[in-house]
């Protein structure tokens, strides 16, 4: 695995620590800002960037951008958006899926690429903070080598002090529902990290927070549940024929451990090729050769559940290279001057950063959602039912699995009087929903449906 800490080349480790606790003591942890490059004139919405220290003895340090709800900021609800990875920067969340700002693309300004008003945020209803973790992620840092070293119970550990901290600094918003929330990958995180702060509650840690739920899309969940998931999606959706998808039947049984059969293992490489020329992102969206800004093409097959979303439009053409717009706004030393990033700690920005050493220890987070759902909190899981990666079906599946009553059947949820998806509410206040023509980060490829979605759920009306 490649290990990027974003060292300067023949700089030493020892020296780059030195650097970096001299600035970070010298600068602030947080920074109002009124004006950003890019933008034309000054910001139509409060944000705030900074940091916040989560493990002192390697100076770990997680870096967020806080929008403050464009309606009613000290009612409205409190979302910490975590993006997928593991190592995205919620930057990502902030300007492709839920936030106020997006690119113009092949625009600039003195520059930099201009940054346009994104009228379908869902700041319009919510506070968010967008969380850059885990650390190694957009601009978050530590000082020293085993900093960078983390995991899935090690990322639970430190948002629960991030946002025991952060609280800290913003007392004005602890009587705000907070919710949980974040996609793909992140279906890992967020259902243990709600669980960990809902047991802090009953326990009376302190501050108390004012958890509510947690809302997920196209999340991660079980890894076996989510890969069994793909070749029946891929037949529902006539990517393979009826033929194809009964020999996998009698050969693999919904088998994909390693231990194969050589007549599995055959259909699969099969299947693998049929599919080759499809973007499992979004399967009506062209095919393209690169996906990550610093990180090689694709390289997956069918089974592999690393694959990670791209972050693109729903066009006829390929998007990939307005993906690399935000590595070019997020390495201009304006940029960062403005949003208060602590000079030399990552020379290098990238939207998303795997070359950290991480330890994927949570195969599976479908007990998490039994166990908070049945304590009173409530969540919305949706998902873009364009998505491969994590298909609606398996989504569906480990839900139906939890054994909970249906409360409201399967039926279309409606925006601007179109269907804009299907519905289904089960007991103990679980939601889940399709978003009809959206792929892995269903916000971006269907913004308006996704935030009127979010908006009713919300306020807890009836999608």
């Amino acid at each position: 695995m490649r290990i990027n800490h974003g060292l300067v080349p023949g700089l030493s480790f020892l020296l780059l620590v030195i650097i970096v606790l001299t600035t970070a003591n010298s600068e602030k942890n947080k920074t109002m800002i009124s004006h950003l490059p890019g933008f034309r004139g000054p910001l139509p919405f409060s944000l705030q960037t900074g940091y916040v220290q989560v493990d002192k003895s390697n100076g770990v340090r997680l870096f967020y951008y806080f929008v403050q709800s464009e309606r009613n900021p000290a009612e409205d609800p409190v979302l910490l958006w975590l993006t997928g990875g593991p190592g995205c920067s919620a930057f990502s969340g902030l300007v492709y899926e839920i936030g106020p700002l997006s690119f113009q693309p092949d625009t600039y300004i003195d520059g930099v690429p201009e940054l346009v008003y994104r009228p379908n945020s869902w700041t319009k209803v919510a506070n968010v903070i967008f969380l850059d973790s885990p650390v190694g992620a957009g601009f978050s840092y530590a000082v020293t080598e085993d900093g960078y070293k983390s995991s899935d119970t090690q990322v639970v550990k430190q948002i629960t002090i991030f946002l025991t901290k952060w609280y800290d600094e913003h007392p004005e918003f602890l009587l705000n529902p907070l919710h949980i929330s974040g996609d793909s990958y992140s279906g890992l995180i967020v259902p243990p990290l709600t669980f960990q702060i809902a047991r802090a509650i009953e326990i009376g840690d302190k501050p108390l927070l004012n958890l509510k739920g947690y809302i997920i899309g196209n999340p991660l969940t079980d890894h076996k549940i989510d890969v069994q998931a793909k070749v029946p999606y891929a037949h529902r959706m006539g990517l393979i024929s009826d033929e194809q998808y009964e020999t996998y039947m009698e050969s693999c049984g919904m088998d994909t451990d390693m231990t194969q059969n050589t007549e599995c293992t055959n259909c699969l490489d099969a299947i693998d090729q049929c599919l080759k020329g499809i973007n499992i992102h979004h399967i009506l969206e062209p095919e393209c050769s690169s996906a990550y800004d610093g990180n090689s093409g694709s390289g997956r097959t069918l089974l592999d559940i690393s694959a990670e979303p791209r972050f693109s439009d729903i066009s006829s053409e390929c998007r990939d290279k307005g993906y690399t717009t935000s590595s070019i706004w997020a390495n201009n030393k304006a940029v960062r001057e403005a949003l208060g990033v602590h000079k030399g700690t990552v020379p290098s920005w990238l939207r998303c950063n795997h070359g950290t050493p991480y330890t994927i220890d949570i195969k599976s987070s479908v007990e998490y959602h039994k166990s908070i759902t049945s304590r009173g909190y409530r969540s919305l899981i949706y998902s873009g039912d364009h998505d491969m990666v994590v298909p609606f079906i398996g989504t569906h599946t480990w839900i139906r699995s939890l054994g909970f009553s249906v409360v409201d059947m399967w039926r279309p949820w409606y925006v601007t009087g179109q269907v804009a998806g299907f519905t289904t509410v089960y007991a103990n206040n679980l939601t889940f929903a399709t978003v009809k023509g959206g792929g892995h980060t269903a916000p971006e490829y269907m913004p308006e449906e996704c935030l009127a979605m979010v908006a009713r759920w919300l306020s807890s009306r009836p999608l």
